[in-house]
């Protein structure tokens, strides 16, 4: 499966390196494909230096090592989701065949589609076992 990992996820895994995000993570990594939006990296870089800025040379690491699809996130007139700023990334994730968005981001949580499929790491990891 293509597995789309949101910024949430990637930046829990960060701080709590033997969380369900990261096992999330290392087991995405090795059984499906994982793809990154170039938005969430960006976004990513952003939190990690207002929140946790010790952390970034670590997210830097885990991109350059982590094998994964960059994915551009893609601008566009309809509104699927609440959350102006999460457009794009929805729209990278339909357009790319993402079959799963892996987030803790409720606008993409509540969102009513088959395809992608939006869980939280807790439904993922439980629907792996």
């Amino acid at each position: 499966m293509r597995i789309l990992v949101d910024t949430n996820v990637l930046f829990s895994a960060l701080l709590f390196p033997k969380s369900k995000p990261a096992q999330a993570l290392l087991y995405i990594a090795d059984n499906h494909e994982m793809v990154l939006c170039d938005r969430n990296i960006i976004e990513i870089r952003e939190i990690l230096k207002r929140k946790a800025p010790k952390l970034l040379p670590d997210a830097e690491v885990l991109l350059a090592e982590m094998s994964y699809e960059l994915i551009p996130a893609i601008d566009h007139a309809e509104k699927l989701i609440r959350d102006a700023k999460d457009q794009p990334i929805l729209n990278a994730a339909i357009v790319s065949d993402v079959d799963i968005i892996l987030t803790g981001d409720k606008d993409f949580l509540s969102l009513d589609m088959g395809h992608p499929k939006c869980m939280t790491v807790s439904q993922f990891l439980e629907m792996e076992r």
